[in-house]
């Protein structure tokens, strides 16, 4: 299976849950993957377990600075990028914090809006972006209204930017997933009894029955990523196990 052979693909947030899957389902198709993570450990281990067709930068898609100077530290050409750095602050609507709501903005999509732009230059004329948002953009669920509206904002993205580059043929798309077994969770700052109880709640609204797992996300990134796409652009794919649709 080559379906990305010669192609080079950059995946934010790339050192572990969907990002690394994407990451790994890339490699085994022929590709050449740039990761990139705030954590210099993080991202160094991971490029560890990728092996050589990879290659990692650290850099954080809450921080300008960093997101300025990351042309600059790809340092070429690519095919695909996958904006996948993303954070999930969940807080009752009537404790929302100017500073909680910054963090889900400004990482997921005042970071990925600016990551795009910034590496546009570099991205070759036929090439695909890929944006990973969330079923919170289309569903109700306490303490998300904030995190919902990043991802809904990346939605509206991705319409509007493929309308924009129609003559580069770059095909922007995104990627919706429902609950998946990933650290966003525990990286939300709730206590372990909390993540818990907030886990088996949400598993009971899955029709499947179970939390997606990452490599079922990174395929539907391949997808997009791949020629078996080239009639797609500014689309999104549900991938939640019917939690919205059912």
């Amino acid at each position: 299976m080559n379906k990305l052979q010669g192609k080079v693909a950059l995946i934010t947030g790339g050192n572990s849950g969907i990002g690394f899957a994407t990451a790994e389902v890339f490699i085994a198709e022929g590709a050449q993957v740039i990761i990139t993570g705030r954590n210099a450990t993080a991202v160094a281990e991971a490029v560890g377990k990728l092996g050589a067709q990879a290659r990692g930068i650290v850099s954080d898609t809450g921080d300008m600075a960093q997101i300025g100077t990351l042309a600059e530290q790809v340092g070429g050409k690519i095919d695909v990028l996958f904006i996948n750095a993303g954070v999930g602050v969940f807080v009752p609507f009537d404790q929302m914090t100017e500073a909680a709501f910054d963090t889900n903005m400004d990482i997921n999509f005042k970071g990925a809006f600016f990551t795009i732009q910034r590496l546009l230059p570099l991205l070759n004329d036929g090439g695909s972006i890929i944006l990973n948002t969330s079923i919170n953009a289309h569903i109700g669920m306490a303490g998300a209204s904030a995190y919902g509206a990043s991802k809904g904002a990346l939605l509206t993205l991705a319409r509007n930017l493929s309308t924009e580059l129609l003559p580069r043929r770059i095909r922007v798309n995104a990627i919706s997933p429902g609950p998946v077994a990933t650290p966003i969770l525990s990286k939300a700052g709730l206590p372990d009894e909390v993540l818990q109880q907030m886990g088996a709640a949400i598993q009971a609204q899955i029709p499947l029955g179970r939390f997606g797992r990452p490599e079922e996300i990174a395929r539907t990134a391949l997808f997009f990523a791949s020629d078996d796409s080239t009639f797609v652009l500014g689309t999104e794919m549900i991938v939640d196990g019917g939690m919205a649709t059912l």
